[in-house]
């Protein structure tokens, strides 16, 4: 991502300089012969003044004072030197090419440098040119040169100031344009950042509160085997020691995954997982939040048989679905249906509106419901359904050690048929 803004700058920079180039050297084919011919002026210095002149767009990407003071030297030098009897017949004091480089010399030290350094060439540069009147008391002396003199001047700093202005707004424009990209980039990134975050904290307290609370049972089961069952055997008491030992080491490994998914700034969240009980509270926050959203809750007496983490996994697929219900269909109304019995835990969520084709599968939502489900061995459907509804249905097994591990099979060898299969409606 980094590299194609670096590409677009590069690009313009590129396009800036080609075209200074191409400008600098056909005005300087048209500057030589045109003083020579229509106003006299010695051929070496002809030259000189044209490439002091054409040059200086160019010297001032980099060099912006001394191109503006090489520009102002040779714009003011160019009138004083050209005969009399010719410069009364042409444009003068500025002539054509000389205007058209004053002008593009204006608008890209204005445009580059802003507009405190641009004001200067057109400041210097429209004064440096009333003198040449005054200087050359000769050329006004004839008839008709003073009335093209002054539209000369007039003509030569309206169009001038034209482009200061416009320099000053295209260049304002493309500041604000970096400032926009720069700020969504960074928008993004903290975004990313932050969900990872989350997401990282959110499996920390997953394992926290399921995997290493379900280890610490078996630790104190098993030491405490031999004061609860006096009649076992040595062997059987060593063997239980064995298994209290490796349940230690294996919290011991817990806790230093949990301190590498928690960033050092976070504090413990001692409030524990969500379950079904919680469901509840959650369809009466979205209610809370302006959404229609109605509840049915079967079996909810039975949800201490529910294993803790498909309760977790429960709430997170029905927190998921109102999340989307509320930023991809607003203003729907949503139903929850969850029950619970002995064998299987099924959720399904329901909503009006149904998402736009150019919401499907984007971001993080589904596939983290898909990700759920498929760790425990259940299935889930999400998609469009009967009557333009958009519908969730999961289906978690009460039995998530027994179906994961068939699942893991499943997902190894489509040609099987496991529980764990994860469909998506098209």
């Amino acid at each position: 991502m980094a590299l194609r803004p670096r590409l677009a700058r590069i690009s313009r920079r590129t396009l800036l300089l080609t075209a200074l180039g191409v400008a600098s050297a056909a005005l300087y084919a048209i500057f030589v012969p045109v003083h020579v011919a229509l106003y006299g002026t010695p051929l070496p210095l002809a030259f000189l003044l044209g490439v002091a002149l054409c040059a200086a767009p160019l010297l001032s990407l980099s060099r912006p004072r001394t191109a503006i003071a090489l520009f102002c030297a040779s714009a003011f030098a160019i009138p004083l030197i050209a005969e009399a009897d010719r410069a009364a017949t042409a444009p003068w004091p500025w002539s054509v090419p000389t205007i058209i480089i004053f002008v593009i010399f204006v608008g890209v030290v204005t445009g580059v440098h802003g507009a405190r350094l641009g004001i200067f060439p057109l400041a210097i540069g429209t004064i440096g040119s009333l003198l040449a009147p005054l200087l050359r008391p000769d050329i006004m002396a004839v008839a008709d040169v003073t009335a093209t003199a002054t539209a000369d001047l007039i003509v030569t700093a309206s169009v001038a100031t034209a482009a200061f202005v416009l320099a000053i707004l295209i260049a304002g424009r493309v500041r604000v344009g970096a400032e926009l990209t720069r700020e969504r980039e960074h928008s993004a990134l903290e975004e990313s950042r932050r969900a990872l975050v989350e997401e990282r904290t959110r499996i920390a307290r997953e394992l926290h509160d399921v995997i290493a609370h379900s280890m610490s049972v078996i630790q104190v089961q098993a030491s405490t085997a031999r004061y609860r069952l006096p009649s076992i055997d040595d062997d059987a008491v060593r063997e239980f020691d064995d298994i209290a030992a490796t349940a230690r080491a294996s919290l011991t490994e817990m806790r230093r995954m949990l301190g590498v998914l928690r960033t050092e700034n976070q504090a413990t969240e001692l409030e524990p997982q969500k379950g079904l009980d919680d469901i509840p509270a959650l369809v009466d926050t979205m209610r809370r939040a302006g959404l229609e959203a109605g509840l049915a809750l079967i079996g909810a007496d039975a949800s201490t048989a529910v294993p803790a983490a498909v309760q977790i996994a429960a709430y997170r697929i029905v927190q998921e679905a109102l999340s989307n219900a509320v930023r991809h269909a607003p203003g729907s109304a949503v139903t929850v249906h969850v029950q619970a019995d002995a064998a299987s835990l099924r959720i399904r969520v329901r909503n009006d509106a149904p998402a736009s084709a150019a919401d499907r599968g984007i971001g993080h939502g589904l596939r983290g419901m898909r990700e759920r489900t498929q760790l425990l061995g259940g299935t889930l459907t999400a998609g469009p359904s009967a009557g333009d509804v958009w519908q969730v249905e999961a289906t978690l097994p009460n039995d998530p050690e027994h179906a994961a591990s068939e699942g893991i099979g499943a997902r190894g060898d489509d040609t099987r048929s496991g529980t764990a299969a994860v469909k998506e409606n098209p």
